[in-house]
C-alpha cells in the first residue's frame, strides 16, 4: 500500500518509529491510503493493481451459480435473503468511502472519498467526498448521503452497529467533508475502518416508489435500488435469477482501484437448491462459466465430461496469502448441556479428521489448528513474552494446561486411537455429570438423555458432519442431522436455532473492532451476529480491547495470539479442515491476467471475455 503525506521522507519516518504505525498519524494531513500493517508500503501515489491489464476488452456475460435463493435487494437487515451481488458492505451496487486492497492485506484506497485524515491521538477521523462521486441516476454523492448511511446503518445494521460501536457521530465539517467522532482514543483501525461504510442514497430510501408508496429500509424489497457502483440490476425472477449490467458512464470507472477491472457487460445468477444440479449445468456450459470446487471428491474423480476432456473446461489451482477463514463445528453455548468445557472437549475428541480425510477428501484438506491459520497471528508452542504478559493478568480465569502444554487436536493415526479418544471422552463427561448407562448417556441429576442435533443446509452436511454423528453414537448421545431448506437454514442459523451447526469466520492480518462481533458478551445474543457460538467471557471481551487498542503491531500480535490460544483451549468450536489451495474450474472464454494478485489468490473481476474463444465454444456446444 502507498500513502501520500505532505512531510519530507525522514520526518515521516520519525514519526512512524515514534507511534508504531503510521507515518500520517501524528499530523492531519490528507492521506489517500491507508495501512495498518507497513508504513513502508506508504508512500508514493497509488495508480492501479499491478495484476491487471489495464487494456482489458469490456463485453460479454459472465453466467455464475448460486446455491439457494433470494427475496430482497436490501442486505443490510437481519430479514430477507439479500441477492447475489449484494452485500453488507455494498457489493457491485454501492461503493464505500474507500476501497478495501485485494493486493495487500489491512490496506485502503480512495473511492467515495478522495482523502482522508486523523489527529493523533486517533479519537476522531474526517473523510474528504470526492466531487466526481455520482449516483447512477446522476446526482452528486453528498455529506449528507454519508452521514444518513452511517446513522441508518448503525441503527438497524447488526452487522454496522457492532462493527462501528465506538463511533458517536457522523457530522458535516465542510461542503465535502464529513467527521465521524469516536468514544475513545488511541484505537488506531477505527480512523482506518471507516473507510469501509458503504454510502446509500438518502433521497432515494427516504422517497416513495412507482406506486407512490414509501420505502423503508428496515424492511426487504424487491425494487431494484439506485446505486453508484459499478453495476445496475438489469433483470431477475425472485429466487431464481438475477442478471446486472455494467454502467457505462460509471463515475469511478477509471479510478485507481478499478483500472484493468469490472470488464463484463453482464453479470448473470442463477439459483439452484441441489449442488449436484448445479455441477451438472456447469458441466453442460451456459450457465456456470467459473466454479470454485469445494467437492474434493468432485475435484478428484468428477471431471471427466467431455468439455474438460476436450480442454474445454481448465481445472487450476490458486494460493492466497490471506488468512484460511475457520471452518468449524459451533458448539450453541445459549443450552446449558454445552456450557460445560468438559463437554465440549469430549466431543471434539470424538471427531476423527484423519479418517474423514481419507475416505472422502482424498487426503486433500488440512486440519485447523487456529483461528487465524496460515498467519503470524497463530498462538503456537507455549505462551512467552508479550503474549504471556497478557495471559498472566487472567491465568485464575483460565485451564491451567494452557500455560504448560501446547495446544492439540486428536490425532487418530492408528486404528486403536479411536477406543482412547472416546475412553478419555467419557471419562470428561463422567466428570460433567453424565454417565453411560443402558448404552445411553444420561445426566446423573435429571435423568436426560444427552442429545445433539447438527443442522445443515444442503446433503454435503452428511459428509461433514456424518462420522462424527457415529462416534457420538458410540458414546452413548442421541446424534442426528437435520438438513432443512436454504431459507429456514439462513432463519435458523441467524436465530441460534440450532444445537451444533458448521460456521465459517473468517479475519484479516490486521484484526480489531470485527471481534466483538465474532466473540463478545455484547453479541452473543444479537440476531445476525457472527458470535455463533454464544461466548460470554470476560477474558475474551477484555483481550478483544487488547487487540483494538494494540499501541503497535507487536502488541496487536501478541493480544491476537493470546485471544487464539484462549479460544482453542476453551473448546468453543471443533475445528474442521481447509483446502490449502484455492480450487477452480473454468470454461476456457476468458482472458486472464499473466498473475493474480498473492493476498486474495484470485481476482475475476480482473478477467475478461475473449470473444474468439467464447464463440467456438458456442458453436462447440450451443448457446
Amino acid at each position: 500500500m502507498r500513502l501520500t503525506v505532505a512531510v519530507p521522507a525522514a520526518a515521516a519516518m520519525m514519526l512512524a518509529a515514534a507511534i508504531g504505525f503510521s507515518p500520517a498519524s501524528a499530523s492531519e494531513e490528507w492521506l489517500t491510503s491507508s495501512s495498518l500493517i507497513d508504513p513502508d508500503r506508504q508512500r508514493g501515489t497509488f495508480e492501479r493493481y499491478d495484476h491487471v491489464n489495464p487494456e482489458a476488452p469490456k463485453g460479454g456475460t459472465l453466467n455464475s451459480a448460486v446455491f439457494g435463493t433470494f427475496d430482497s435487494f436490501n442486505p443490510f437487515i437481519v430479514r430477507g435473503t439479500p441477492a447475489a451481488g449484494l452485500t453488507q458492505f455494498g457489493g457491485l451496487l454501492w461503493e464505500t468511502l474507500m476501497q478495501q486492497s485485494i493486493a495487500e492485506p489491512s490496506t485502503s484506497h480512495p473511492l467515495i472519498a478522495d482523502a482522508y485524515k486523523h489527529p493523533a491521538d486517533y479519537s476522531s477521523a474526517t473523510y474528504r467526498i470526492d466531487p466526481q462521486a455520482k449516483w447512477h441516476d446522476g446526482n452528486p454523492i453528498t455529506v449528507d448521503d454519508v452521514i444518513w448511511s452511517f446513522n441508518m446503518l448503525k441503527e438497524h445494521s447488526p452487522l454496522h452497529n457492532r462493527y462501528f460501536a465506538n463511533v458517536t457521530e457522523a457530522k458535516a465539517v465542510g461542503e465535502r467533508e464529513v467527521q465521524f467522532t469516536f468514544d475513545q482514543s488511541g484505537n488506531r483501525e477505527l480512523p482506518h475502518i471507516m473507510g469501509d461504510l458503504p454510502v446509500l442514497p438518502k433521497a432515494w430510501w427516504e422517497g416513495t416508489d412507482a406506486k407512490g408508496n414509501q420505502r423503508d429500509i428496515t424492511q426487504p424489497t424487491l425494487e431494484p435500488p439506485l446505486g453508484s457502483g459499478p453495476y445496475a440490476i438489469d433483470t431477475f425472477e425472485a429466487g431464481s435469477t438475477i442478471t446486472w449490467k455494467r454502467v457505462e458512464d460509471y463515475w469511478a470507472k477509471d479510478n485507481p482501484v478499478n483500472v484493468g477491472r469490472n470488464n463484463f457487460e453482464r453479470r448473470r445468477y442463477t439459483y439452484f437448491l441441489d449442488d449436484n444440479a448445479e455441477f451438472l449445468a456447469f458441466t453442460k456450459g451456459g450457465i456456470e462459466d467459473v466454479r470454485r470446487e469445494l467437492s474434493t471428491r468432485r475435484w478428484s474423480t468428477g471431471y471427466n465430461f467431455q468439455a474438460f476432456e476436450a480442454g474445454d473446461v481448465v481445472k487450476r489451482e490458486f494460493v492466497s496469502g490471506s488468512i484460511e477463514a475457520m471452518q468449524a463445528f459451533v458448539f450453541n453455548m445459549r443450552l446449558p448441556r454445552f456450557q460445560d468445557r468438559r463437554v465440549r472437549q469430549a466431543i471434539t475428541l470424538a471427531y476423527n479428521f484423519e479418517a474423514q480425510n481419507r475416505t472422502h477428501f482424498f487426503g486433500l484438506n488440512e486440519r485447523f489448528s487456529s483461528y487465524f491459520e496460515k498467519s503470524e497471528l497463530a498462538s503456537t508452542g507455549l505462551p512467552d513474552g508479550k503474549e504471556l504478559e497478557l495471559l498472566e493478568e487472567f491465568r485464575d480465569q483460565l485451564p491451567p494446561e494452557l500455560f504448560t502444554e501446547e495446544f492439540e487436536l486428536p490425532v487418530y493415526d492408528d486404528p486403536r486411537d479411536e477406543r482412547a479418544y472416546l475412553r478419555e471422552a467419557v471419562t470428561l463427561l463422567r466428570e460433567a455429570g453424565w454417565e453411560v448407562t443402558g448404552g445411553k448417556l444420561i445426566n446423573a441429576e435429571t435423568g436426560e438423555h444427552f442429545k445433539i442435533e447438527f443442522l445443515g443446509g444442503s446433503p454435503t452436511s452428511e459428509i461433514i458432519a456424518g462420522g462424527l454423528i457415529e462416534a457420538l453414537r458410540k458414546i452413548g448421545i442421541d446424534a442426528t442431522l437435520r438438513i432443512v431448506d436454504t431459507s429456514q437454514y439462513i432463519q435458523r442459523f441467524q436465530a441460534f436455532d440450532f444445537d451444533i451447526v458448521t460456521g465459517r469466520f473468517a479475519q484479516s492480518l490486521s484484526p480489531g473492532n470485527e471481534q466483538r462481533d465474532f466473540w463478545s458478551s455484547e453479541a452473543a445474543d444479537i440476531p445476525g451476529s457472527r458470535n455463533v457460538a454464544g461466548i460470554r467471557s470476560p477474558v475474551v471481551d477484555a483481550l478483544i480491547d487488547k487487540i483494538i487498542f494494540a499501541e503497535d503491531r507487536d502488541a496487536l500480535v501478541a493480544a491476537t495470539r493470546a485471544l487464539d490460544r484462549v479460544l482453542l483451549w476453551n473448546y468453543y468450536m471443533i475445528p474442521q479442515y481447509f483446502q490449502p489451495t484455492l480450487r477452480y474450474a473454468y470454461w476456457d472464454k476468458f482472458g486472464i491476467p499473466e498473475t493474480q494478485p498473492d493476498y486474495v489468490g484470485i481476482d475475476i473481476d480482473s478477467w475478461w471475455i475473449d470473444p474468439q474463444k467464447e464463440q467456438a465454444l458456442a458453436r462447440k456446444y450451443g448457446g
